[in-house]
Protein backbone atom coordinates (compact mmCIF):
# COMPACT_ATOMS: atom_id res chain seq x y z
CA UNK A 1 0.00 0.00 0.00
CA UNK A 2 0.83 3.23 -1.15
CA UNK A 3 2.49 5.43 1.99
CA UNK A 4 1.74 9.10 1.04
CA UNK A 5 2.98 12.42 2.72
CA UNK A 6 1.14 15.68 1.99
CA UNK A 7 4.63 17.09 0.01
CA UNK A 8 4.53 13.68 -2.37
CA UNK A 9 0.80 13.94 -3.25
CA UNK A 10 1.38 18.01 -4.05
CA UNK A 11 4.20 16.66 -6.45
CA UNK A 12 2.27 14.04 -7.75
CA UNK A 13 -0.28 16.56 -9.29
CA UNK A 14 -2.77 16.65 -6.44
CA UNK A 15 -4.87 19.44 -4.98
CA UNK A 16 -5.63 18.87 -0.58
CA UNK A 17 -8.80 20.15 0.36
CA UNK A 18 -10.64 20.09 3.71
CA UNK A 19 -13.85 18.45 4.26
CA UNK A 20 -16.18 17.39 7.04
CA UNK A 21 -18.03 14.35 6.87
CA UNK A 22 -21.42 14.79 7.26
CA UNK A 23 -22.58 10.76 6.64
CA UNK A 24 -21.29 7.35 6.76
CA UNK A 25 -23.50 4.39 5.52
CA UNK A 26 -22.24 0.78 5.47
CA UNK A 27 -25.28 -0.68 3.25
CA UNK A 28 -26.26 -4.03 1.09
CA UNK A 29 -29.27 -2.14 -0.12
CA UNK A 30 -30.99 -2.37 -3.69
CA UNK A 31 -27.62 -4.00 -5.12
CA UNK A 32 -26.57 -7.08 -3.52
CA UNK A 33 -23.14 -6.27 -2.32
CA UNK A 34 -22.08 -4.11 0.98
CA UNK A 35 -20.38 -1.11 0.37
CA UNK A 36 -19.22 1.69 2.57
CA UNK A 37 -20.15 5.61 1.24
CA UNK A 38 -18.93 8.94 3.34
CA UNK A 39 -20.15 12.18 2.11
CA UNK A 40 -17.56 14.71 2.42
CA UNK A 41 -18.68 18.59 2.42
CA UNK A 42 -16.22 21.09 1.72
CA UNK A 43 -16.33 24.76 0.75
CA UNK A 44 -18.72 24.98 -2.18
CA UNK A 45 -18.34 21.50 -3.23
CA UNK A 46 -19.10 17.60 -2.06
CA UNK A 47 -18.34 14.10 -2.70
CA UNK A 48 -18.96 10.38 -1.82
CA UNK A 49 -15.68 8.93 -0.93
CA UNK A 50 -15.88 4.94 -0.90
CA UNK A 51 -18.23 2.91 -3.31
CA UNK A 52 -16.34 0.38 -2.68
CA UNK A 53 -17.74 -3.38 -3.08
CA UNK A 54 -16.95 -5.01 0.58
CA UNK A 55 -19.07 -8.30 0.36
CA UNK A 56 -21.80 -9.91 -1.29
CA UNK A 57 -24.99 -10.66 -0.20
CA UNK A 58 -28.62 -8.85 0.54
CA UNK A 59 -31.25 -9.28 3.48
CA UNK A 60 -33.11 -12.54 3.02
CA UNK A 61 -30.05 -14.05 0.64
CA UNK A 62 -28.96 -17.35 1.31
CA UNK A 63 -24.98 -16.40 0.86
CA UNK A 64 -22.84 -14.01 2.08
CA UNK A 65 -19.23 -13.73 0.91
CA UNK A 66 -16.78 -11.15 2.78
CA UNK A 67 -13.14 -10.76 2.50
CA UNK A 68 -10.60 -9.13 5.28
CA UNK A 69 -9.43 -6.96 2.82
CA UNK A 70 -13.27 -5.13 3.24
CA UNK A 71 -12.78 -5.27 6.80
CA UNK A 72 -9.09 -4.14 7.09
CA UNK A 73 -10.23 -1.54 4.28
CA UNK A 74 -12.93 -0.07 6.70
CA UNK A 75 -10.44 -0.10 9.58
CA UNK A 76 -7.60 1.89 7.52
CA UNK A 77 -10.43 4.41 6.90
CA UNK A 78 -11.14 4.79 10.79
CA UNK A 79 -7.90 4.88 11.80
CA UNK A 80 -6.85 7.53 9.39
CA UNK A 81 -9.86 9.75 10.79
CA UNK A 82 -8.56 8.69 14.52
CA UNK A 83 -12.43 7.17 15.06
CA UNK A 84 -12.49 4.48 17.38
CA UNK A 85 -16.22 4.18 16.58
CA UNK A 86 -17.86 4.25 12.97
CA UNK A 87 -20.80 6.36 13.37
CA UNK A 88 -18.45 8.74 15.19
CA UNK A 89 -16.43 9.56 11.78
CA UNK A 90 -19.72 11.74 10.99
CA UNK A 91 -18.80 15.59 11.85
CA UNK A 92 -14.47 14.74 11.64
CA UNK A 93 -12.61 17.06 9.35
CA UNK A 94 -10.23 14.99 6.88
CA UNK A 95 -8.08 16.41 4.20
CA UNK A 96 -8.75 14.93 0.83
CA UNK A 97 -6.43 14.87 -2.35
CA UNK A 98 -7.90 15.51 -5.68
CA UNK A 99 -6.85 16.23 -9.69
CA UNK A 100 -9.50 18.06 -10.14
CA UNK A 101 -13.31 18.13 -11.28
CA UNK A 102 -14.18 14.75 -12.56
CA UNK A 103 -11.67 12.92 -10.66
CA UNK A 104 -12.95 10.52 -8.00
CA UNK A 105 -11.49 11.00 -4.38
CA UNK A 106 -9.33 7.76 -3.56
CA UNK A 107 -7.11 9.19 -0.76
CA UNK A 108 -8.21 10.96 2.05
CA UNK A 109 -6.14 11.81 5.15
CA UNK A 110 -5.95 12.88 8.60
CA UNK A 111 -6.67 16.85 9.36
CA UNK A 112 -3.89 17.57 11.19
CA UNK A 113 -1.70 14.51 10.65
CA UNK A 114 0.16 13.58 7.36
CA UNK A 115 -1.67 10.33 7.59
CA UNK A 116 -3.16 9.54 4.69
CA UNK A 117 -5.22 6.40 3.00
CA UNK A 118 -5.18 5.15 -0.85
CA UNK A 119 -8.07 3.30 -1.77
CA UNK A 120 -6.79 2.48 -5.13
CA UNK A 121 -3.45 1.15 -3.68
CA UNK A 122 -4.63 -0.64 -0.79
CA UNK A 123 -6.40 -2.79 -3.19
CA UNK A 124 -4.25 -3.30 -6.06
CA UNK A 125 -1.22 -4.27 -3.29
CA UNK A 126 -0.95 -7.91 -2.57
CA UNK A 127 1.01 -6.95 0.42
CA UNK A 128 -0.54 -5.20 3.19
CA UNK A 129 1.46 -2.77 5.21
Amino acid sequence: MKKWSEEELISAGYKIKNAKVIHVDLSMEDHGVICLDMTLEGNGWGVVFGGVVLGQGYVGAKEFNGSADGMEYIMRIMDTLNSSKFNDMVGKHVRVATKGWGDPVKIIGNIIDDKWFDTESFFNDEQKV
